[in-house]
């Protein structure tokens, strides 16, 4: 079984991976649309975990006034399926393009998303859930500032950093 908080605990991972990935990513493969984009995105995902810190904090102290939601690992797999959620495997060295660095954010953007809409099931209280749908909203702009910077960079921008 995992508790709510464990499930956080994935969440704030997953966004703390989601910022190492766009940090590491400016500094190997950057064009002059991609390099705010990435930072951008990087500073938000810090933000984010930030967020599901606090989040974990007040579960943490609600959990002396009641039980706190469960769901079995079995239960989990079957609402996210095969996804893979984490950057923290990916090996930017083999990333060979800024199309194909692109490809991976918006997957990874999408997964997210899927994984806070099976968290929305867990949260009762309406104030955290307007703040995830706020999360979530803005994962959702993540796509669709990645699938704009990869029009500029399809046009033929060059890419500077390593390579």
């Amino acid at each position: 079984m995992f508790s709510i908080r464990e499930i956080i605990d994935m969440a704030i991972q997953l966004e703390k991976n989601a910022e190492t990935f766009y940090r590491e990513a400016l500094a190997k493969m950057s064009t002059p649309t991609l390099e705010p984009i990435l930072v951008c995105l990087a500073d938000e995902e810090r933000e984010h975990a930030e967020w599901f810190e606090r989040l974990k904090r007040v579960l943490e102290e609600a959990k002396a006034g009641g039980e706190v939601g469960e769901i079995s690992g079995a239960a989990l797999r079957g609402l996210v399926g095969d996804q893979k959620f984490s950057l923290a495997d990916v090996d930017l060295s083999e990333i060979d393009s800024p199309e194909a660095l692109i490809e991976l954010a918006v997957e990874h953007e999408k997964d997210t998303i899927l994984f806070y809409q099976m968290l929305q099931s867990f949260i009762q209280s309406p104030e955290t859930t307007k703040e995830l749908d706020e999360i979530i909203a803005q994962e959702d702009q993540h796509i669709k500032m990645l699938q704009e910077c990869e029009i500029g960079v399809v046009k033929g921008e060059e890419v500077s950093g390593e390579q």
